[in-house]
């Protein structure tokens, strides 16, 4: 009753004298406070907006043109040419347009500069003198600290490419897929759409380019993502998981706490804009764009009939919980100011020393996330939006994250560590099918033993996005918050923090039977996952580079042998690719599985000479890295196709060659985690802190889907899965054979002689 008494800000009664007023002088301190912290964010915004608005000049750029401009007005020079007529209103009119006009010329001629892509073209090491006045330029016009958001207005467009070039490109990536006769009708289709349908889509799609800030993105969220009925578990979300070799508290209270705080102070950073907006490459810093972390917190996906709807909130100060089938409001500020690492453990270990029962249905309620979206959409519209379902519903979808306590222990442990390990990835990938939240944007998980990990949602931003948070994250938690010589977190607690609020619901039985329904179908599809992770540490980006190959290349070309030896062929391969060099950029398709790279496999299982190998084995890298190249640059197939197939279908008409194209399954699904701030912590000096990185669930149901982390020089971390439906797909069995082919590459050439 304390906590309800001082939640008043102040109580009056009637009284024969007249009002009795009664004021709260502690409750209205924390109103103040709160709405203190409020303005001060507003205030940070608009602060920040002028600053990334007038980029890459400075505000007090303003005042140096005003000077200069009155400076020669009082040496008689008209600066104007006969525009300022007197005084000084019109001379700082003239100046602040003059000033404007210079922005928007800088800003221009940075667009320009950003358009410029030759460089990733060239060899290492035979930098063109262009290419050196590029990267000079860059520099300069980039000589102010940018915030998170500055360049925005300055990355190009991405362009469309023309139809003839990715048709070429589209056939040139299935011939070694298809037979002579195949092929030929195929050359047929895409010859007969490009003389008639295609040049028609493609104005439209000219039309959108010029129109949309880009021409993919909206429809590739909507279409790819947020239309899809099925369940998102498995088939869309993905996971990340907690270092390999070390846990650093076995406390589940604390490593939540140090957790929750560095998701929060990472929040702090995206709403303050001093994130870098840059990505590295070699020689210099590019800018990427930053607009997949918009929504990084205080978003979730919400289910509709037809569609899905992305819903974002500007800001929340709680976080919700789940633990042994209740769920919790935690508030994670007080009076204003975020709640130490060492509070929020406090706070956590109350919900676990909770011994009430969950409600009627709520213990499983989660698992209508998990199934199918239309009818969580049904339930949600009928019996969530009014009452307490609809608060208690409302805290989920405006929490700044989702944060589970389980109840199980994982990681590499035991005697069994690399079962273990397995576990421990479909835990994250899919649990319990009701103990996640599988639409907020992202989800922690706490296990019983300090471990943790996170589960994403796909359609508000990609993997390198959330990568990088949880980069931060897992070496903040580590390194900078830290914890005490007993396991806890570091920090004062106030005792007096008010209970997380326990959310309250009415959950009818016609919402619980469609629950055990949405669980069905959920626990279907977790259990026919088969994960496999292997940490392989025989060696590597350091060895493979001086093979001088590129890391990527000799994994995927490694993945291609893998398959043929696991298959005997070939299939459509796909390595996502991102093109955040342009303005709201996502990903781009690479098709890995090339001519060149076919022509490899084929030599080496041939048993032809060792020197023949070495020449198709380096062909088949260097298309592979210019393949990536053009997707990096919007020269791609996929994404092009997929824009022209929706124009047809807005038209209403329909085009063979599309239908089958977009109909194409991608039975080898491929994903480079990258790891992105390697300044977060020295990995020569603490070897055992290695993320495992993370993975996916398989895209096509006889396929694989694969993920893989290129760790410091001497590890790449590897994530296998498939379906155990299909008696032709074995996790395990794929990924040995890449260990044992990636053994072997490692040795330059050699291992012609060799038999597997």
């Amino acid at each position: 009753m304390a906590e309800a008494h001082q939640a008043v800000a102040f109580q009056f009664t009637i009284t024969p004298e007249g009002i009795d007023l009664q004021l709260s002088y502690q409750a209205l301190n924390q109103i103040y406070l709160s709405g203190l912290r409020s303005w001060k964010k507003r205030v940070s915004r608009m602060r920040n907006s002028v600053i990334k608005g007038v980029y890459p000049a400075s505000p007090s750029s303003w005042l140096f043109v005003v000077i200069a401009t009155l400076v020669t007005m009082y040496m008689h020079s008209d600066p104007s040419m006969g525009l300022i007529q007197c005084g000084c209103g019109s001379s700082l009119v003239f100046s602040t347009l003059l000033w404007l006009s210079l922005i928007l010329a800088l800003r221009f001629c940075l667009k320009l500069l950003l358009s410029y892509h030759q460089w990733m073209f060239e060899r290492h090491g035979q930098i063109s003198n262009t290419t050196k006045v590029w990267v000079t330029l860059v520099r300069l016009f980039s000589s102010r600290k940018p915030l998170l958001y500055s360049y925005q207005t300055s990355l190009p467009h991405l362009p469309v490419p023309a139809i003839k070039d990715t048709l070429s490109r589209y056939l040139e990536s299935v011939r070694p897929l298809l037979s002579d006769v195949e092929f030929k009708q195929m050359t047929e289709l895409a010859s007969q759409f490009e003389s008639t349908l295609g040049n028609r889509l493609q104005r439209y799609l000219k039309l959108k380019a010029l129109w949309a800030t880009n021409y993919v993105s909206d429809w590739w969220e909507e279409y790819v993502y947020l239309r899809s009925r099925s369940p998102i578990m498995v088939n869309s979300n993905y996971y990340g998981m907690d270092f390999l070799y070390v846990t650093p508290t076995p406390l589940q209270a604390a490593r939540a706490g140090n957790t929750i705080t560095a998701l929060l102070l990472y929040r702090r950073k995206v709403n303050r804009e001093e994130l870098k907006p840059v990505g590295r490459v070699p020689g210099t810093v590019i800018p990427l764009c930053a607009a997949q972390c918009e929504r990084m917190f205080n978003t979730t996906r919400t289910p509709g009939a037809e569609t899905d709807v992305l819903q974002h909130w500007q800001d929340s100060e709680f976080v919700a919980v789940y633990h042994n089938g209740r769920y919790f409001r935690l508030w994670v500020y007080c009076a204003g100011r975020l709640l130490s690492p060492r509070e929020i453990e406090y706070q956590i270990q109350r919900i676990l020393d909770d011994s009430s029962p969950p409600q009627p249905g709520e213990e499983k309620l989660g698992a209508l996330t998990a199934g199918d979206r239309i009818p969580w959409s049904q339930m949600r519209k009928q019996y969530f939006t009014s009452g307490v379902n609809k608060r208690s519903l409302d805290v989920i979808e405006k929490a700044a994250f989702f944060v589970t306590l389980d109840d199980e222990e994982q990681g590499m442990r035991g005697e069994d560590p690399v079962k273990n390990l397995d576990c421990y990835a479909k835990s994250l990938l899919h649990g319990k099918c009701y103990d996640r939240w599988f639409d907020k944007s992202f989800s922690i998980v706490i296990y019983k033993n300090g471990k943790n990990g996170l589960n994403a949602e796909h359609s508000w931003a990609d993997a390198p996005t959330v990568a990088h948070l949880w980069e931060y994250t897992l070496a903040t938690d580590a390194f900078q918050l830290g914890y005490t010589e007993d396991g806890h977190c570091k920090g004062q607690v106030d005792r007096s923090l008010p209970h997380p609020q326990r959310l309250v619901w009415d959950i009818p039985s016609e919402v619980q039977a469609q629950v055990q329904r949405s669980l069905a179908v959920a626990q279907a599809l977790a259990d026919d996952v088969d994960c496999h992770v292997f940490p392989f540490r025989d060696f590597g980006k350091g060895r493979i580079k001086k093979l001088r190959i590129s890391p990527d290349a000799f994994i995927q070309i490694s993945l291609q042998l893998a398959y043929y030896r696991d298959r005997g062929g070939f299939c459509l391969t796909y390595e996502a690719s991102m093109t955040r060099l342009f303005r709201e950029g996502r990903t781009e398709t690479v098709r890995s599985c090339s001519n060149e790279s076919c022509d490899f496999v084929k030599a080496l299982e041939g048993g032809e000479a060792e020197e023949q190998c070495r020449r198709l084995f380096q062909l088949a890298s260097e298309k592979h890295q210019n393949l990536y190249r053009l997707a990096m640059t919007g020269a791609g197939i996929d994404r092009h196709l997929f824009c022209l197939y929706v124009v047809s279908k807005y038209l209403g008409v329909e085009s063979s060659f599309l239908k089958q194209v977009l109909s194409e399954p991608w039975r080898l699904s491929t994903s480079q985690t990258p790891v992105q701030q390697m300044e977060l912590f020295d990995l020569k000096n603490h070897p055992d802190f290695i993320s495992l990185g993370g993975g996916f669930g398989p895209v096509a149901d006889d396929g694989y889907g694969v993920s893989y982390i290129i760790v410091g020089e001497d590890m790449i971390n590897f994530h296998v899965s498939s379906k155990y439906s299909c008696s032709e797909t074995v996790s395990k069995i794929f990924i040995s054979l890449v260990m044992e082919l990636c053994c072997l590459f490692s040795v330059p050439f050699s291992y012609y002689s060799l038999e597997i």
